[in-house]
């Protein structure tokens, strides 16, 4: 039946009910078994299937404002235009924006995988890349928009952090491409900030720096997190990587002995670390669960670590402004790993015994066959490392040149 879509058209049909404009082509509105009323508009394309274009609800909108809706996709219709495919495109770039890509990139990739940096990636989208990109479409995204946000990233952060960020990105990025046949991703090569041969770092903490990083955790009452202390301590006591430690909990102590679980250890493989008595008073009173340092009783790893080692280098630069010394040269929580290592070198560690105290797998034959735990050699260096500490931080003046020798 064609007649004019009005009112009182539309209240006298009936379930099942569909009635087609006389004057727009193509506009129909149609009573639907559950008694609602929906206006459509119906047409063709050049292969003759009919597409369905929902117009919207009687009630929700009036015959006349479904009219002018009609109208108007009758209009595209007769400009050659597809609106069902727009429509199509349009709810794809809806569904599609950055933020809906990294959730989909943790949840079946990260996740799934069980990267052992999922914790970092994840930190790194939430703070350097949903703020600034998040909610943009990834068909709309780019490169002009990629560079603004790694330039905010390397304003705030560094180079390293926004060059950090561009790799997760990529990843992110060619893992969508691969289920998407229209997207291509917006990087490309040149938007590093920095060279690897350039990041390589060599930085180790002099005898005079270690003691004035230990006077200034002890300055830092209301300033930091109580148990940041402990944890920039920890780092260098046990020569262990920043993320392993801040992620430490109380189910993976045992007696003396923590086991940092493979699946959350570079190597993938489970690391023993020997806890010298000093490391256990750092790691204080024992729980039954949760995060070994921890702002909120363990519920969280301790973060937050660029904004407390401001707060650090700050009270560092102080203690060194009065006694008249330079402030303190650059340097990272990573690089107490590697003075770490230099000390147990100077405290006669043997190399391949510091070595596994790092968790750095033994190469050649020996790595293959050598399923040995060493423990007790692990021990006896982190014991070394910890009593050379001690040497460097009771001397008022000077490097320690000390062998210890003779005291283990």
């Amino acid at each position: 039946m064609r007649v004019k879509i009005a009112k009182r058209v539309v209240d006298a049909l009936t379930a099942g009910d569909l009635v087609a404009d006389d004057e727009i082509r193509g506009f129909v509105a149609r009573r639907l078994k559950s008694g609602i009323v929906t206006y459509g508009y119906r047409y063709r394309e050049k292969t003759t299937r009919r597409h369905w274009i929902g117009l919207g609800l009687h009630g929700a909108i009036t015959p006349d404002e479904a009219r002018r809706l009609a109208k108007q996709r009758a209009g595209e219709v007769a400009a050659g235009r597809d609106p069902t495919a727009e429509n199509q495109i349009a709810r794809a770039v809806a569904a599609n924006t950055v933020n809906a890509v990294l959730d989909n990139f943790v949840v079946r990739h990260v996740r799934k995988v069980g990267l052992r940096s999922a914790a970092t990636i994840e930190r790194t989208f939430d703070r350097c890349v949903r703020p600034h990109i998040g909610t943009r479409s990834i068909y709309e995204l780019s490169r002009k928009d990629v560079v603004g946000m790694l330039d905010a990233i390397e304003d705030k952060s560094g180079p390293v952090m926004a060059d950090r960020t561009l790799a997760y990105v990529r990843k992110a990025f060619n893992w969508q491409a691969a289920r998407d046949d229209q997207f291509a991703p917006p990087i490309v090569k040149g938007m590093a900030r920095t060279r690897p041969k350039d990041r390589a770092r060599k930085r180790v903490l002099s005898d005079e720096e270690i003691r004035d990083v230990w006077t200034a955790l002890d300055q830092l009452q209301n300033l930091a997190p109580d148990c940041y202390p402990a944890f920039v301590r920890a780092l260098l006591l046990t020569a262990q990587r920043r993320s392993d430690v801040a992620f430490a909990r109380w189910k993976e102590i045992e007696g003396d002995l923590w086991t940092i679980p493979g699946q959350r250890y570079k190597t993938g493989l489970p690391q023993v670390v020997p806890l010298t008595e000093r490391v256990q008073r750092l790691f204080g009173r024992p729980r039954r669960s949760g995060y070994i340092f921890s702002s909120d009783g363990g519920k969280r790893a301790f973060s937050g670590y660029s904004k407390t080692k401001r707060v650090l280098d700050g009270k560092i630069d102080e203690l060194r402004k009065t006694n008249r010394r330079k402030p303190i040269e650059h340097w990272t929580l990573h690089d107490l790993r590697r003075s770490a290592r230099s000390l147990m070198s100077r405290a006669g560690v043997s190399a391949d015994h510091a070595e596994r105290v790092l968790g750095h797998s033994i190469g050649g034959v020996r790595g293959v066959y050598d399923r040995h735990a060493y423990l007790v050699e692990k021990r006896a260096g982190l014991t070394r490392l910890s009593k050379q500490i001690d040497l460097i931080l009771d001397q008022s003046t000077g490097d320690v040149v000390a062998s210890l020798e003779a005291t283990v």
